[in-house]
């Protein structure tokens, strides 16, 4: 864990220091507020149409694309992808449908309830529902965080650790969440990720799968032979 803490520690620390800037935030001002005032920032056509594809990003697709591309780069790699994001996604469906099924996203509480109008981004496709936890933040921060811990290259690192709060953060831009889902969902996302590196790289277990899907079948054909 020592190694593991030196080529990651810088990026977990300043995602704690972002989780604790933030939590003093939305303990200090209600969601309504918080996201009134993000709000003030849409309406930049070049600004808002980056987010409203960078967002697909956190789509759960995604990290699935990209578990099966490393199928033929590093069977371990994508496996560790997969069932992070799988792990994350159960409980994130649980919250979502089960615990806090009846919570209402910005759009609807707005227009409903308060009865004020949003700035939105023309062509995003607004859901009511099923607001807490925000699933494309969970599934951005499980995927580019699983990818800044396997990777050893800096540059990778940091574009991964950008890429999961920009993601994230279009949610917030879009007005399909609030602060509050995006940040207990970053955190459902990283736990799993951090989770399950200790148990794929942090036993000898799973060594046999540093090979490709293509590679592993012709072994075993061989072995068959």
């Amino acid at each position: 864990m020592r190694l593991f803490f030196k080529h990651n520690g810088v990026y977990l620390s300043i995602y704690v220091f972002v989780l604790a800037v933030l939590g003093y935030i939305l303990l200090t001002n209600g969601k309504v507020q918080i996201h009134k005032a993000l709000n003030t920032n849409v309406g930049n056509i070049y600004i808002d149409t980056f987010f409203k594809y960078i967002t697909y990003l956190g789509d759960g697709l995604v990290a699935f694309f990209i578990a099966c591309i490393f199928l033929f780069i590093n069977m371990r790699v994508s496996i560790y992808i997969l069932i992070s994001y799988l792990g994350a996604a159960i409980v994130s469906y649980i919250l979502k449908h089960v615990v806090y099924n009846d919570i209402y996203r910005p759009h609807s509480t707005f227009e409903y309830f308060l009865h004020e109008k949003l700035n939105e981004v023309e062509g995003v496709d607004i859901a009511s529902f099923h607001s807490f936890p925000s699933g494309h933040a969970l599934s951005a921060f499980a995927l580019f965080f699983c990818l800044l811990f396997v990777t050893k290259q800096q540059r990778f690192k940091v574009m991964f650790f950008l890429l999961a709060f920009i993601a994230s953060f279009s949610r917030i831009y879009l007005s399909q969440h609030w602060l509050i889902d995006v940040y207990v969902g970053s955190i459902i996302g990283v736990s799993f990720s951090l989770f399950f590196y200790t148990v794929f790289y942090h036993t000898s277990y799973f060594q046999k799968l540093n090979t490709t899907l293509p590679k592993l079948l012709s072994r075993n054909k061989t072995t068959r032979v």
